[in-house]
């Protein structure tokens, strides 16, 4: 369980929170090379879609897996390989993974065209995270983030430690546990006086209470933002909800369009002809 606010912080959680937080502990952990697979199941399970599993996603968005080598799953994690499709394969595991825009297409082939991934890829800065967030909880969007986890603090940070950054804003929390390209689901904010923590949903239950826990804002920002290269939100929501996703990313600046992590679309031609 997340330590409680202190007096005086508030809290603002996605629509939908409580249903998204009952699927998740359920669906734990990820399946290898799959987080950003995981929560898409996720988002698309808490809008009433009957998707089977991660690798029906993964399929969808073209997934590419490869045998697990150290360091690939959260420190404490044995991994999980109980795959039930035949996904496409590579030999590097760095380069295994789901692409962005193979999210975009499955979301919309999944449900029929229901539901969109609209993509926000920055700039970014503690404004245009929170810009993100706020968009998300006003139009019924799961928000989900690509990082590079480096940037972030260490999941267990101290109660102590959290209530000095709402109250002074000071960033003074522990190292993050490990540095790789991963998926996560941004759920809301915890606000204090001087710092804003957003409730991050990861895919292993080592992290955190159970797969969940605090981040200051900036660090989120700066996790989106690099260093080796430039991520984003996917935000799911509602067909009927795009246009006006589209216009209020449009205002806060931020550029819409998927970004390269890294991994292939093994749907695309040019993975096709290999």
């Amino acid at each position: 369980m997340l330590h409680a606010a202190p007096p005086g912080a508030t809290t603002a959680l996605v629509p939908g929170a409580d249903r998204l937080l009952a699927l998740h502990d359920h669906e734990l952990p990820q399946k290898d090379m799959l987080c950003g697979c995981f929560w898409t199941l996720l988002a698309l399970r808490a809008a009433g879609l009957d998707v089977p599993d991660q690798d029906t996603v993964a399929l969808a968005a073209g997934a590419v897996i490869a045998a697990r080598q150290p360091g690939d799953v959260a420190p404490g994690e044995s991994g999980r390989d109980d795959f039930v499709l035949d996904l496409p394969r590579v030999d590097d595991s760095e380069l295994a993974g789901t692409a962005p825009a193979g999210l975009v297409r499955a979301v919309a082939e999944l449900t029929d065209g229901a539901l969109v991934a609209v993509p926000a890829r920055g700039p970014w800065s503690a404004e245009t995270a929170a810009a993100v967030l706020a968009i998300a909880t006003e139009h019924g969007a799961v928000p989900v983030a690509n990082i590079g986890t480096g940037a972030l603090w260490g999941s267990h940070p101290t109660a102590a430690e959290l209530t000095a950054f709402l109250a002074t804003g000071v960033d003074d929390g522990p190292p993050a546990e490990w540095d790789v390209g991963h998926f996560v689901g941004l759920l809301g904010t915890v606000t204090g006086e001087s710092g804003t923590l957003v409730v991050v949903g990861d895919t292993y239950r080592s992290l955190g209470a159970n797969a969940i826990y605090l981040q200051p804002l900036a660090r989120v920002a700066a996790a989106l933002d690099g260093p080796r290269r430039r991520r984003g939100v996917l935000l799911v929501a509602p067909a009927s909800e795009e246009a006006t996703i589209v216009a209020a990313l449009d205002a806060a600046g931020l550029d819409r369009g998927t970004w390269d992590n890294g991994s292939p679309d093994a749907r695309e031609a040019s993975w096709a002809s290999r």
